[in-house]
């Protein structure tokens, strides 16, 4: 669900181009699995995507494209594929370029240590201190994106890492699904610190790939098209919350990888 945060960026920004987008519902979330169970179900969703013909694949999700994304460039090459944990370090770096930098996320990107990586290979000296925040990813999909709840949660895992001296001067959202509850974290964490938001970055990125490539779509706008593993019903329910625009129901295809 989460990926389609990415996607709301992906369409504002490339509004003529047509996507083919899979919510791998049925084995969510990536987030507590192994690298490896996460690198098998990327490779499954990649090649159900494949078969629509794709010039570009978004990994949307950080989870996989933290523990999948080289598997899937040698795979697939020579079709280009972005993840987002890249250019969400390039933006974190470009927000809060003194550090600190904070980063929460899911339990599997915190693990795997792949923003840590990405920011200090761009800025090699920088402080970045991380946090998991697993409830998140619930409250998130309950459309629980503001309130008592959402308040407790962000406060549980955001003040010991707001903590920390020196004090973090980024927070980089870490999971697709944060940016539902941007208002709640960026009230906690203060206007002092910058939140940087992956999605965007990644839209942009893809842009410029398209470009250079000469595969920019300049013709009618066209459909997108929803694949679901599981209850494209409730798929298209809630997606409407992370897409920020209506999903029909009848738009949403069953899948099973």
């Amino acid at each position: 669900m989460g990926g389609l945060t990415v996607m709301r960026a992906l369409k504002a920004r490339l509004p003529n181009e047509c996507f083919v987008y899979l919510g791998d519902t049925a084995r969510l979330p990536y987030g507590t699995k192994s690298a490896d169970t996460v690198t098998r179900y990327a490779v499954q969703a990649s090649a159900a995507l494949m078969r629509y013909d794709i010039k570009l694949l978004v990994v949307a999700c950080n989870t996989a494209s933290a523990a999948a994304l080289p598997t899937l460039l040698q795979t697939l090459a020579p079709l280009p594929v972005v993840g987002v944990i890249e250019p969400g370090a390039e933006a974190a770096v470009a927000a809060a370029p003194d550090g600190p930098i904070a980063v929460i996320a899911t339990e599997g990107t915190v693990k795997g240590g792949a923003y840590v990586r990405a920011i200090q290979a761009i800025a090699p000296h920088m402080p970045v201190v991380q946090q998991a925040c697993p409830l998140f990813v619930a409250l998130a999909e309950e459309g629980m994106r503001d309130g008592p709840i959402a308040e407790l949660a962000a406060h549980h895992y955001l003040d010991p890492l707001l903590a920390t001296m020196p004090r973090p001067r980024g927070l980089v959202l870490g999971c697709t699904h944060f940016p539902m509850l941007k208002d709640t974290i960026a009230r906690i964490a203060g206007p002092d610190v910058a939140l940087v938001d992956s999605a965007e970055t990644t839209a942009a990125t893809v842009e410029k790939i398209l470009q250079e490539r000469d595969l920019l779509h300049t013709g009618v706008m066209m459909q997108s098209r929803f694949l679901a593993t599981d209850a494209p019903g409730r798929f298209a329910h809630l997606g409407e919350i992370f897409l920020g625009e209506p999903i029909d129901p009848g738009a949403v295809t069953l899948v099973d990888l």
